[in-house]
């Protein structure tokens, strides 16, 4: 019995990873090409206390390949509680506002602070990422050319994390990796939505067909994947990966193992809201196998005879994502993280148990603010 439930969660497993690989292999890279009549952009950043990063951004966005007069750039002031106003009022210009929230501050969320600037926002084409991001130089120019060439109805684009080398760092962008592969795969095969607000674009029209963030408003998390949904649930052809490294977002990692956690955790709060019973019966699939995996570990330290099935599961599953693995660390250029994988692999099948636990808590905190 232990034998034959292993071998089939180790089959289903393998199946899954294998069928990301096939369409992670599918997304095609972007060949840019002259743009006819290119959309004007509005680019949107919700900010809560976050005058130690905007400047770095705003300047980022400056220093962009696309003309400035083709984009303009919303900060929308979550009701911070630090220097993030006087930090964005140097760079405030006919191109570069300020507004807040719609909403009182006991009101707030992000969501709200993007319907802010999503109401304000001039362009067809909304591109939204977070205050602490760095974007290459050639963002933006991307974007529109991929749009242009496209016509999608939301953009997803890739993400990565800038780490230093310690433990929590490479654990860290492991794990990312392993993810944004996922997405960029789910996107291709319209298997699930998956996307990372880090790092995305809508048109704004798109965006008001589906009522915005009205029905997914209930939880403060979720401006990124739910709307993403949304769309595709209205225009499911008209979801797509742009895959380019001139595009691929750096954002910084969690300094501390308790910040990760609840970043972690505020990330799968959201997983009993999905719609898409797709991505939910994904989720329980993959998370009940670390389970089982875990469990014949832990059990195999009391009982020696489990030993062969525990590690039999361990190994098979770190090979199965190792190969899944190899092609994507290449695009994004971190395939030196690859030597720590196996290394990592059992306190990633208890991270992965943990969080699942812990983010059935009710509410977390985020940036001060206690939300659910």
């Amino acid at each position: 019995m232990l034998w034959a439930v292993s071998l089939l969660l180790l089959l289903g497993y393998s199946l899954l990873i294998a069928y990301y690989q096939m369409y992670w292999r599918r997304v095609p890279v972007f060949q840019p090409q002259p743009a006819a009549a290119p959309p004007f952009i509005s680019v949107i950043i919700a900010a809560r206390n976050e005058a130690a990063h905007l400047p770095l951004l705003l300047e980022a966005l400056n220093g962009q390949t696309l003309p400035t007069s083709r984009f303009e750039v919303i900060v929308v002031d979550d009701y911070s509680t630090d220097n993030t106003a006087a930090a964005v009022r140097c760079f405030l210009s006919e191109r570069v506002r300020m507004i807040q929230p719609i909403v009182g501050a006991n009101q707030s969320s992000k969501k709200k602070a993007i319907e802010a600037g999503v109401a304000q926002a001039k362009g067809s084409l909304v591109v939204v990422t977070d205050a602490d991001c760095l974007p290459p130089p050639r963002w933006l120019e991307l974007m529109t050319g991929f749009y242009c060439q496209k016509r999608p109805a939301f953009i997803v684009a890739p993400v990565c994390f800038t780490a230093n080398n310690t433990l929590l760092g490479i654990f860290q962008s492991l794990d990312f990796m392993m993810l944004q592969g996922i997405t960029a795969a789910s996107v291709q095969a319209g298997a699930h939505s998956m996307c990372n607000g880090a790092n995305l674009a809508y048109e704004r029209e798109a965006f008001h067909q589906v009522g915005g963030f009205t029905g997914i408003d209930a939880r403060a998390s979720g401006d990124d994947m739910l709307l993403l949904y949304k769309i595709w649930q209205k225009q499911p052809l008209r979801i797509h990966y742009l895959r380019h490294p001139g595009a691929i977002m750096p954002t910084p990692a969690q300094q501390s193992w308790r910040s990760f956690f609840r970043q972690r955790i505020r990330w799968s709060s959201k997983a009993t809201y999905y719609q898409d019973k797709r991505i939910t019966a994904v989720l329980f699939f993959v998370y009940g196998f670390n389970c089982w995996v875990g469990a014949l570990l832990i059990t195999a330290f009391f009982q020696p005879q489990y030993w062969i099935a525990a590690l039999t599961c361990l190994a098979t599953k770190t090979a199965v994502e190792m190969t899944f693995l190899f092609p994507v660390a290449r695009f994004f250029r971190q395939q030196a993280l690859l030597w720590y994988f196996p290394l990592l692999q059992p306190l990633h099948i208890g991270y992965t148990i943990a969080i699942g636990l812990l983010s059935r808590k009710k509410s977390y905190e985020w940036k001060g603010r206690r939300t659910q």
